[in-house]
C-alpha cells in the first residue's frame, strides 16, 4: 500500500522534533509569558492603555490576553513564520526535495503533509502560550474573576473558557500567515528570505493600518482580525468581529494556500 498524506504527516512531525528552529519558537512561546510575569510580579503598574492590561494584577486571566495583543506585532507572525518559511524551502535547499518528490508519493500528499505539520506546530505554539501564562499568571495574581470589556466581572472558570475561545478565534489570523510562510516557503527556495518575507509581510500590513488617509482599510487588514477575540470578552458577546476575521482571514491564507500548492505541484526537481 502507498503511503498516504497521514503518512507523509507524520514524517514532517517527526523531522520537526529534531529541527532546532521548532524548539526555538516553542521555547519562545513558553518563556515569554514566564517573562511577562515575572515582570507583573515585580512591578506595580501596568499597561493600562491596552486592553485588559489595567487588571494584570487582579486576576492572572488577564495575562493572557494582554500577550495575545502584543504578541500579534511581531512574535507570534515570526513563531509561526520559523517553521512555516522553513518547512518547504530547507529541503530544496538542502537537495532532499528531489528525493522526496520521487518516492511512491502524490506531490498533493506531501504539502498537504507538509501544510498539516505546519498547522500543528502553529497551533502547538498558541495553545502553549496560552497555557504558560494561564498558569504563571495565576501564581503571580490569582486565579480569580475577570472584567470584562463591557464593565461586568465574570467568575474565573467562564473566564478560563473565554481564554480558551480567545485563543481558537486568534489561530485565524495565524494559520493566514502559515499559509503565506508555506507560499514563499515554497516560491524562494531560501529559508532565511520565506521567514523574513513572512514576518516583513505581516509587519507591512500594520503598517498600511496605521498610515493616515487609510483607516477605511483597517476592518479589511489580516493585522486588525488579532483583535476580533477581543468581541468573546464582552456582554453580551459581539460576534461580528469574530465572523469578519473569519473571512477576512480566509481571503489572505486560502489563496496563499492554493498558490503554493500549485507552485509545488509544478517543481522542476530535475533542475532544482
Amino acid at each position: 500500500m502507498r503511503p498516504g498524506v497521514l503518512a507523509v504527516y507524520r514524517w514532517e512531525l517527526r523531522k520537526l522534533r529534531f529541527q532546532k528552529r521548532t524548539y526555538l519558537g516553542l521555547g519562545a512561546a513558553a518563556l515569554v509569558p514566564v517573562i511577562f510575569s515575572v515582570a507583573v510580579a515585580t512591578q506595580k503598574g501596568g499597561p493600562e492603555d491596552v486592553a485588559f492590561g489595567r487588571y494584570i494584577h487582579q486576576t492572572g486571566l488577564a495575562i493572557p490576553l494582554v500577550l495575545l495583543l502584543f504578541g500579534s506585532i511581531w512574535l507570534f507572525p515570526l513563531i509561526t513564520a520559523l517553521v512555516a518559511g522553513d518547512i518547504v524551502a530547507a529541503e530544496d535547499h538542502n537537495g532532499t526535495l528531489k528525493t522526496i518528490l520521487t518516492r511512491s508519493v502524490d506531490r498533493w500528499q506531501v504539502f498537504g503533509g507538509k501544510a498539516l505539520a505546519t498547522v500543528t506546530y502553529a497551533v502547538g505554539a498558541i495553545a502553549l502560550t496560552g497555557a504558560v501564562a494561564v498558569i504563571a499568571g495565576s501564581l503571580v495574581s490569582g486565579f480569580n474573576p475577570l472584567p470584562t470589556l463591557s464593565g461586568s466581572t465574570i467568575p474565573a472558570g467562564r473566564a478560563l473558557g473565554l481564554v480558551g475561545a480567545s485563543l481558537l478565534v486568534y489561530l485565524l489570523p495565524i494559520m493566514a500567515v502559515a499559509a503565506i510562510g508555506l507560499l514563499f516557503s515554497t516560491l524562494f527556495r531560501n529559508s532565511a528570505a520565506a521567514v523574513v518575507g513572512t514576518l516583513m509581510f505581516s509587519l507591512l500590513v500594520q503598517l498600511v493600518g496605521i498610515l493616515p488617509g487609510l483607516e477605511s482599510l483597517g476592518p479589511y487588514l489580516l493585522s486588525t482580525q488579532f483583535q476580533a477575540w477581543q468581541g468573546l470578552l464582552r456582554q453580551p458577546a459581539d460576534w461580528a468581529p469574530v465572523a469578519r476575521a473569519a473571512w477576512v482571514c480566509a481571503l489572505y491564507g486560502l489563496p496563499a494556500l492554493a498558490a503554493a500548492f500549485l507552485v509545488f505541484l509544478r517543481r522542476d526537481v530535475a533542475g532544482g
